[in-house]
């Protein structure tokens, strides 16, 4: 009896150490200091940073528990067997008991899940649409002012199709449209961010539009989307995907041909796929076929897991990923699968 007692432990242990691997080394406690990131503080203690939803314990007594802010101090302690991370406030911020009274805290002020400066310029002049009727049917430039077939910043416009007064609008041409290499199938358009503006009068179907930004000149049949938030928020942690992914990197947006650390991608799998921001997928270099001189047939080369991303922004077919590390450098047509 104390035999399979102790067996049946020894498998406890050993499933809990399968679920989450505290690297060599980690520290008992840390101080979070400014420019840390989630990726970052998760590295210092996991060996898999993306096991951190598996690590952390929501401490109960402090306000907004998700959320890390520098000064505070994380400590590695054990409940019922199983490492937990548990946060303490620093002393800027204080520990405070549960009462009815709404403590709220900045959610800018917090440190982000994993560098934010170059992902919210990108996702400033970058968007896709998922569907080519959403793209079609969207208003468009009809006509410049005084005829003009370009316009600039500071230009009057007229533009054609449902507006609303006194609403700024985002101004795109149709980029790359996206097709699944393996299915055929659409997965959606890239829009080009040309500028923007505001519409300042309606008469009928024409909105008069002022443009107060662009990246380029404004030509005629432009298409505006409303403007929208979508600035990336520190909220999301990184886990590992719920559902089995095997998808492929279809595109980097700002054109470079070698993909490295801190790289964009576009991915082709999306929400439909399982996908949610903070999810992490290993990347693999295709391997190559080969002539075998021996045998005077082909071989392909196994794939090679070459780097990590991690997934920050989920549209239908489609999402965006950032490099967070690349044993060598990656490609379009590269593998990303669950890690």
């Amino acid at each position: 009896m104390r035999k399979t007692l102790l067996a049946l432990l020894l498998l406890a242990s050993a499933a809990v150490q399968a679920q989450v691997q505290l690297k060599n080394g980690h520290p008992e406690t840390y101080t979070v200091v400014q420019g840390d990131t989630l990726w970052d503080i998760s590295g210092k203690f996991l060996s898999k940073p993306w096991k951190w939803p598996e690590i952390w314990h929501v401490n109960p007594q402090v306000a907004n528990p998700h959320l890390i802010y520098p000064g505070d101090r994380l400590s590695l302690v054990y409940i019922d067997g199983q490492p937990r991370i548990m946060l303490n406030r620093g002393a800027s911020r204080g520990t405070i008991k549960l009462s009815p009274q709404v403590h709220s805290t900045p959610m800018a002020e917090a440190i982000p899940t994993i560098p934010l400066e170059a992902i919210n310029s990108f996702l400033l002049s970058n968007r896709i649409v998922d569907s080519k009727e959403d793209f079609n049917q969207a208003p468009y430039v009809v006509a410049g002012n005084a005829e003009r077939v370009l316009s600039g910043k500071g230009d009057r416009l007229y533009v054609r199709g449902d507006v609303d007064n006194n609403a700024a609008y985002g101004i795109y041409r149709q980029g790359r449209t996206y097709i699944d290499p393996d299915t055929k199938e659409f997965l959606g358009i890239n829009a080009d961010d040309i500028g923007g503006g505001d519409i300042v009068a309606i008469e009928g179907q024409v909105g008069t539009m002022v443009l107060n930004r662009t990246t380029q000149e404004v030509r005629i049949a432009d298409r505006l989307f409303a403007t929208e938030e979508r600035a990336i928020t520190s909220t999301f942690v990184p886990s590992e995907p719920k559902e089995d992914i095997d998808g492929l990197i279809l595109d980097v947006p700002r054109g470079v041909t070698q993909i490295g650390q801190f790289d964009v991608i576009t991915l082709n799998k999306g929400a439909r796929d399982g996908l949610v921001e903070g999810n992490v997928l290993a990347v693999y270099k295709t391997g190559e076929t080969v002539r075998d001189r021996i045998s005077g047939t082909s071989v392909k080369i196994p794939d090679e897991r070459a780097g990590l991303v991690m997934v920050f922004r989920t549209y239908d077919k489609l999402s965006y990923g950032l490099v967070l590390y690349a044993s060598r450098q990656l490609a379009v047509m590269d593998k990303v699968k669950n890690p």
